[in-house]
């Protein structure tokens, strides 16, 4: 019997249409999507289905139609399975990355639906107030040895905040700070030999220090919001270690927008404690490309297939 964990794609998976052919096929996945327009009091399903892409990317958007395209997916698994007569899926882990930590939390039962999205765009637009007046940046690195990072991440330092936001593949990082940190660890990099160092098109510095005021926000926003214990437990994004209490499920929806995303270290301890199988609950397939470069011995599964019934992949487990 397979062992499996869900992971919940971040924000870069969004994109025009996703979940427009499931919620069609399934009611499930429409109830979903449902739930979450209700919640917001608009209709985060249009933007979705129907962008166009300038107003989807957003964050304030962005963040909520993914958590509502994750659930769509999940939702839309679960109703298949059951109709067919099989037992819902039961996973050893969910994990998400960054922001897909609230649709894991969704899906561990720690966490409504209607609270995650609304808890997303509070923080979407947290993100965006606590980068305002201070000039943060981020870049990608590629094909750097990892044991030439401490030195660039040292390299910028010298002038400003930089840290490791997130590792998400051998020889894949990205890097968040103040841009003259951003833009000397760049330098350093390129002389480093990665073969790819190049800023990102965004207007906050995510999972960095520059994001304490959105810290101190998230934790007054959800001192009101009911959390459960998470069954089954997340993993950490910057340690890779069990949440498996409420007040676990806090701690990390906090920490998280100041510490990085250690997807390496998170699949890695998936597949220490026996995880063969992984599935992609989202749009997209990107957490399924990562994984595969970090344990290509695994199964991965993509829930999004468009040549699936309504877009979804058949899961024979």
């Amino acid at each position: 019997m397979a062992s499996i964990a869900f992971v919940f794609p971040g924000q870069g998976s969004q994109s025009p249409g996703m979940g427009a052919a499931l919620a069609a096929a399934s009611p499930a996945a429409a109830a979903a999507f449902a739930e979450a327009d209700a919640a917001l009091g608009e209709s985060i399903s249009r933007i979705a289905w129907d962008g166009p892409p300038e107003q989807l990317d957003l964050t304030r958007n962005a963040q909520p139609a993914l958590v509502a395209a994750s659930i769509a997916y999940l939702e839309a698994l679960r109703e298949r399975r059951a109709a067919a007569g099989l037992p819902p899926l039961a996973p050893a882990y969910a994990a998400g990355h960054s922001m897909g930590q609230y649709s894991a939390l969704v899906a561990a039962g720690s966490l409504t639906l209607a609270d995650a999205v609304r808890l997303v765009r509070i923080r979407g637009d947290l993100m965006q107030a606590s980068g305002a007046g201070r000039p943060g940046a981020m870049a990608a690195l590629i094909g750097l040895d990892d044991a030439r990072l401490p030195e660039v991440v040292a390299a910028g330092a010298t002038t400003g905040i930089v840290t490791v936001a997130n590792r998400n593949s051998p020889g894949q990082v990205v890097l968040s700070g103040e841009r003259p940190a951003v833009e000397a660890a760049l330098a350093a990099a390129k002389a480093a030999g990665a073969r790819r160092a190049i800023e990102l098109p965004v207007s906050v510095a995510a999972h960095s220090p520059l994001m304490a005021d959105a810290a101190a926000g998230m934790a007054e926003a959800l001192a009101s919001i009911p959390v459960a214990d998470p069954r089954p437990p997340l993993l950490s994004n910057a340690e890779a270690a069990p949440i498996a209490t409420a007040d676990g499920a806090r701690t990390e929806l906090v920490e998280h927008l100041t510490r990085g995303v250690d997807w390496v270290a998170i699949v890695e301890r998936m597949r220490a404690d026996g995880v063969d199988t992984f599935i992609e609950v989202g749009p997209g397939k990107v957490l399924t490309g990562l994984i595969r470069r970090i344990a290509p011995d695994a199964t991965v599964i993509a829930l999004d297939d468009p040549a699936g019934p309504g877009g979804l992949a058949e899961v024979s487990l």
